[in-house]
Parts: C-alpha cells; structure tokens; sequence
C-alpha cells in the first residue's frame, strides 16, 4: 500500500460516500449550537482549480472555488477564524476562544497552499497552520516523491522562501510534518508497511523488532531534525506537531513536547473544547475534520451540522484463528477471502480475536502478536487488522480476553488460577493477585505496540463467581462488578500507551439484564457497563440462553435495554448466527427478520458472531441485507 497519503480510516471523518442533502433535511438533524469554549479544527491537503466534482484522482484535493466557498460559508454562519496562538492563549487561561472558533490546517506543505490557499486566507482575514514535512522542501529537483495520484516534484511543493512570506503576513504559523516519517516502513513478518511514526519496524533478515529505545530514538531523532531545519529557516521553531497519516502514541507525543511542539493534532472527531489548563497533556491529539472528496459547501454543512452520537455500529465479530493456518500460503488465501467479505458486506467495525483459542473453551492458548508472557501461534494480528482497516474501511476492535490466559508455566498458572467449583467454567486467572495484574497488562500494551486498531472488545471470561474468591473478592455483587471495570479500565490505559483514544466495548451477559440479581454470579451489570464503557456487547443470543421462543425473549431483553438512559446510544445487540447446541446455521431470514424488528424498536447498534467468511456463512448477500453500514448496501458495480 502507498503510504504516502493520508488514510481516511479515522473516527468522524466523513463518510466515504458523503451524503447530499437539502437545507430543510439539514434542519431536522437535530443540530446542537458549538459552545462557547468549543474549537472546529479542519484539515485540508491540495487546493487546486481542476479538481474533478467527485471522484478526481487525488481524493484529498479541494477545488480552489469550493475553498472560497467554504470560507464564504464558515464567515457567513457565525464561524469565528483563529490561530494556533488563540488556542494556546485559551489553554493557559490568557483569553477564551470565541463562539464557534475555526482552525485551519494544511497538510503536507504542497505549493497550492501559497499559490491558491494563501491569497484567500488574507482576502478573508483568516489564520492558518501549515504542517510541513521538512525533507520535502528544497529537494533536489531530479528527487520524485510518489504522491499518490502521480510522482510529485520540487516543484510541487513549498519553498522556505515561500513559507518566510507566509509566516511574515501574521496569518500563517508553520508546524511540522515530521522530516521524514510521512512513509510506512515494513511492520510485520508478511511485509506490511504502517505509518513510520508508530511502527517498530521488523527486519526480515534477523526476524527482529525495532527496540522501544530504538524506535523512540528513530522519532526524536526525526522530529529533531525538523524543527532544527524550520528554526534555522524561519527563525521560528514550531510549536505544534502534525502527524502524518494521524498516527502517534502518548510516548512520540511526549517527544513532541520536549521539543517545543506542545500542540499535536489528529483526524479523530470533529470538535473539542479548549478551557484554562489543558496547557499540558490537552492539547496533545486535537481532533480535525479531514475534508476529501472536493466537498462542496451542501457537503460542508452536513458534517458540520450531523450529530455524530445518532450513527449506528454495524459489526462482525471474526475468529483469526480461521485465517491461521500453518501453511502460510493458504493464511494469506484465508486473508484475501475475509478481507473481501467484509469489504462487500460494508460494516463499520470488526471484533478481531486476538488470541488463539484452537480448543475453543474461552480462554487464550496463545496470541497471535509478538508478547512476554504467551506463546505466539503466529504473528497475524498486525497483518489483519491493518488490511481491515486500509482495504475494507472498516474501524477494528482487538478481541481479547481479560482474565482467561493459559500462562505456558504450571506452576505460575495454577499459583494465578481462579479455582472454580464448576469443571466447565473458563480457566481465569485471579485479579487480585498483583502478578496477574502485571501479566495481563503488559499483553495488552504489547497488543498495542505492535499493531494498529481503534478499540478493545473485552471478551466475556470477565466474571466472578459469588462462591469464587471467597475472602479475596469483595461479598458485595456491586463491588466485584466495580473491581472488574477497574481492571479493564488499567489494562485500557496499559494499551494506551501506545494507542491513545482507544474506545473500549464489552461483552455483557444477557442474564443480567433480564434478571438483576444475577449480578451475583456474574459481577456484571447493564448501567455500570453503560458508565464504565463506550460500548457495551450484550450477548442478545437467545438460542444460547435455551430460549424457546427467541424472539419473544430478544423483545423482552429490548425491553429491559432500552428502560436505560444510554440503552440505544451504548448497547450493541451481538446477535448468534449458529445454534451451537446443534451446529446449524440460523436462518438468514430469521436473522434479518430479528435485525429489522429491532431497528424498528429504537436499537441503534448490532453485531453478530460467528461470521463465517471460510464457508460464507451467513450467505454474502444476506450479510450485506442485514449489517451493512452503507447507506446503499447493494452490490457494487
């Protein structure tokens, strides 16, 4: 994959096919006025005059009349421009942002930013931020960087002349791009290449991994170079750090900062406020709206005005150990097939196991990613998700367990286990014991240095028993199920380390919601989860429950869901497609009938496991009915 453009993979980018709508429909979209403190920060790339209406082969260009027109717009609806300065000034306290403050930013450092940016940025009075990736100023004119769309020049891009009269007009403040990290490098086994700044780059002839010293020191070492270059060119060093393809982790971040570029920016989300005192960490990771696809000013508007809360999640959860197979050839056959599904299908996320669980009893045998404490069955993770998320556009949740590790040692594991009064219980280990505490988080950070994804789905082995523990774990019901959010949350926060803004899912037994008492034996309970987490997975599976009548029971779960305050915003309906008493396939037309009826009861977001993408199970055409995110979920041309 070219990795020289950015990706719109992203949460609360536009979609891929932007919706036109009229201005009446846009009044009843249920429009909320920004606040006061609230900072709209949009990133543009390329502002050229032939850009094509739609569909133009640099999809990050915005024709320079639908630039004017934006900026027309934004100053028309009460948008106020500021600058970099005005948001730092916000952050310490020195003076608030105005209503409805607008940010602009332009990636990348390409000549149209002053040959067509530039004269309407100071006919309209309004300041920008320009990232520049600094290896790619002044290069030597046989030098061709692959741009995408063609191979672009010197020529295409600006010059330090250039960017001095631009920072001397007062409305331009330049930030770095990196100097030489807007690439991928080769980031697995299978040769995939990832973003530079967020990737331990694998060298194929030792079968090794960058160090973290090695790959921390790789970035500062970049990052160094850039702002030496822009100071000693501007006489300015940058304040605020782009980065490239939105990638970046709370220790490159701290790099940033050390430097002098205490502002960073993303592509996650549309909005944030800026307060007093978010001049330390909160100003790191500033969300932008990427504009692609040469949106027009309808375009605009409908971004600006959705409300994002309202959008559903359509998901499959997916069982890597199906792409596994110990012939590689026959993996990557396995890869193509599923990456094709999904792609077909148009769901918003996948559930990606990321454990091997070969005897299927719930809990990991291995992992499929470089760990300390696991054997790794294959190093898959990586490869997948990331071809999830760049070929099949869709947003990836690593599946893991949280207590359910088969540690290789005997020893350790039975010292760790939790002993069970029921055989058939899933192997977990204690989470009281500091040991476990200290084992488990350190896979979910490997987990998240090795690999890119959104989210985590906590897998359902998160339970404790009312006669499990019995002295260790508190008697309260409620206090067990706060002790077991308060774990996810630290194994969250070990992932974030090298994931920032990770959303967090979790699976949630229906038993609990249909019977509240039954926190006892679970430690689980709908408004806690609803509180504790983005997403909460409940297993809406009545064949499993040994229901006889499935659709009145997934009624009366609805029911008792929707009593909730979050119940629609927060709770994912992960539906069964197989009757594992018997190994049959639901119906499809059963499963679209339950997918349909609860559509029509106020659910919001729905899920369903398995997926069987080997044997196409549900059928394709089914699939795409009933979980496409698409708003046209039809066979493409």
């Amino acid at each position: 994959m070219n990795m020289d453009r950015p990706h719109t993979l992203a949460r609360g980018i536009a979609p891929v096919f932007i919706l036109i709508v009229s201005a009446a429909l846009l009044l009843l979209l249920g429009l909320r006025p920004a606040a006061a403190n609230e900072l709209l920060v949009i990133s543009y790339h390329d502002i050229r005059d032939d850009v094509a209406r739609k569909g133009d082969p640099d999809l990050y260009a915005v024709g320079t009349q639908n630039f004017a027109a934006h900026l027309d717009w934004l100053a028309g609806h009460g948008y106020r421009p500021v600058s970099l300065g005005d948001v730092i000034a916000a952050a310490d306290g020195t003076r608030p942002l105005p209503e409805k403050a607008v940010l602009l930013t332009f990636d990348d450092g390409l000549r149209s930013v002053y040959t067509h940016a530039f004269p309407l940025l100071r006919a309209y009075g309004y300041p920008a931020l320009v990232a520049v990736v600094t290896d790619w100023i002044d290069m030597p004119p046989e030098r061709r960087i692959d741009y995408g769309p063609r191979m672009f020049s010197r020529d295409d891009f600006l010059t330090w002349e250039q960017l001095r009269e631009m920072q001397a007009s007062g409305l331009v403040e330049i930030a770095s791009h990196s100097h030489d990290l807007h690439h991928g490098v080769n980031s697995n086994p299978q040769g995939n290449s990832t973003p530079a700044a967020v990737t331990r780059i694998h060298d194929p002839a030792s079968g090794r991994y960058e160090s973290e010293r090695e790959y921390l020191a790789r970035v500062r070492g970049d990052l160094a170079t850039s702002v030496s270059l822009i100071e000693r060119e501007l006489g300015r060093a940058p304040r605020a750090m782009v980065w490239p393809y939105a990638a970046y982790n709370s220790q490159v971040n701290r790099i940033a900062d050390t430097l002098g570029m205490t502002v960073t920016f993303d592509l996650e989300g549309r909005n944030q406020p800026i307060v007093a005192g978010m001049n330390g960490d909160g100003l790191h990771g500033l969300a932008r709206l990427l504009l692609f696809d040469n949106p027009g000013v309808d375009d605009l508007a409908y971004e600006l005005r959705h409300d994002q809360t309202l959008e559903g999640m359509r998901a499959l959860q997916i069982d890597l150990d199906y792409v596994y197979d110990t012939d590689p050839a026959q993996s990557a056959r396995n890869l193509d097939r599923l990456i094709e599904r999904v792609k077909r299908i148009g769901p918003s996320h996948v559930y990606l196991q990321a454990f091997a669980d070969p005897d299927g009893n719930g809990s990991a045998d291995a992992l499929y990613f470089p760990n300390r404490h696991l054997p790794m069955r294959a190093d898959l993770f990586n490869r997948v998700a990331w071809q999830l998320r760049t070929r099949a556009g869709v947003e990836v949740f690593a599946w893991l367990p949280v207590l359910g590790y088969e540690l290789p040692d005997p020893a350790l594991r039975e010292s760790l286990a939790i002993a069970s009064s029921n055989p058939a219980e899933t192997f977990r280990l204690d989470p009281f014991k500091p040991q476990t505490r200290k084992i488990v988080s350190e896979i979910y950070e490997d987990l998240a240095a090795s690999a890119i994804f959104s989210g985590l789905l906590f897998h359902d082995d998160a339970l404790l028993r009312d006669d499990e523990l019995t002295g260790r774990a508190p008697a309260d019901p409620a206090a067990r199920t706060r002790a077991l959010i308060d774990f996810t949350h630290a194994l969250r926060d070990a992932a974030g380390k090298w994931r920032p803004k990770l959303l967090t899912a979790r699976n949630l037994f229906a038993a609990t919601v249909l019977q509240p008492e039954s926190e006892a034996w679970f430690a689980q309970r709908l408004d806690a989860f609803h509180a504790a987490y983005d997403y909460t997975a409940v297993m809406a599976m009545p064949w499993m429950e040994g229901s006889t009548r499935p659709e009145a029971w997934l009624d009366r779960l609805t029911d008792e869901v929707m009593r909730h305050p979050l119940g629609a915003e927060r709770t994912v309906f992960e539906l069964q497609t197989v009757d594992w008493r018997n190994g049959q396939a639901i119906p499809a037309d059963r499963l679209k009938s339950q997918i349909r009826h609860l559509q029509a009861r106020g659910v919001r977001h729905l899920a369903w496991y398995p997926d069987n993408f080997i044997d196409d199970v549900p059928a394709l055409d089914d699939a795409r009915e009933a979980m496409s995110a698409r708003s046209f979920p039809y066979m493409e041309p």
